[in-house]
Parts: C-alpha cells; sequence; structure tokens
C-alpha cells in the first residue's frame, strides 16, 4: 500500500468519526430543541388549569373532569421531558442526582447543589474487596519510584 493510500484511509476515518461526532451534537440539539417545546407546552397546560382552578372557585361550577385531564396531560408532557433530559444527559457525559434531580459531571461524587452522594454504577458494582488500600504496608521498596 503506497504512502497516498494510506493518508486516504486515515482521512476517511478522521472524516467518519467527526462524522459520528457531529451526528450526535445534531441529535442532542433536536432533543435541546424538543424540551423547549415541552417547557412551553407544560407552562401553557399548568396557567390553563389554574384559570380552570379560578373559574371553579368563582363561578362555584364543578370543572373536575377537566381539572383531572389536565392532571394528565401535565404527568404525561413532564414524564416524556424527563425522559429526554436523560437521554440528553446521558450523551453529555453526565448524571442525574438520585435526591434533588440537578444533573451533575459524571466523575462527580457529590451533587453540585444539595450535596447527596451520588453512587455511579462502577462505584456500586465495587466491593470493598475490590477497593485497592494507599498504605505504606502495601507497598514494597521496589514500587517506590
Amino acid at each position: 500500500m503506497s504512502i497516498f493510500e494510506d493518508v486516504i484511509l486515515n482521512a476517511r476515518s478522521a472524516m467518519d468519526a467527526v462524522g459520528k461526532k457531529a451526528g450526535q451534537v445534531i441529535d442532542i440539539s433536536k432533543l435541546k430543541l424538543a424540551t423547549v417545546d415541552l417547557k412551553s407546552e407544560l407552562a401553557q397546560k399548568f396557567q390553563i388549569l389554574g384559570n380552570v382552578v379560578y373559574e371553579e372557585k368563582i363561578t362555584g361550577k364543578d370543572f373536575t373532569k377537566n381539572k383531572n385531564e389536565l392532571i394528565e396531560k401535565i404527568t404525561e408532557l413532564k414524564a416524556q421531558l424527563d425522559s429526554i433530559n436523560d437521554i440528553i444527559a446521558n450523551n453529555s457525559q453526565k448524571v442525574k442526582c438520585p435526591v434533588c434531580g440537578t444533573y451533575n459531571a459524571k466523575n462527580s461524587v457529590f451533587c453540585n447543589k444539595c450535596g447527596e452522594k451520588i453512587e455511579t454504577e462502577e462505584a456500586s458494582h465495587m466491593s470493598t474487596d475490590d477497593m485497592i488500600d494507599f498504605t505504606e504496608d502495601n507497598f514494597d521498596d521496589d514500587d517506590l519510584i
């Protein structure tokens, strides 16, 4: 194989890697746009729910059916939003705090918002026997630089 063929092969490999990365960025951008739309729709449903509750209180009419339908829709939209946020976080190397739901860097040990300890999959699968004890007793003189 000639040097020219090697260069072309390496260039193709690099272009494929860049193309995949660009595709991931575009996918994340589309997901972020979807979250904006969902948040807007959620705000609208909350506003309608507030208006229904207000009208019910002022008029004395029973709008329970309307409220329940709105609450169902809001719950559905929130679940969709959470799902999309989880996908974005996973692709962005982030981990969700189990207590407050804030997204933190994947290597975070504690939540940046509430301070709760964040268990990662790697840490939860490790036993204390798997962890290295960095005491002087565990090193030989040959190990020292």
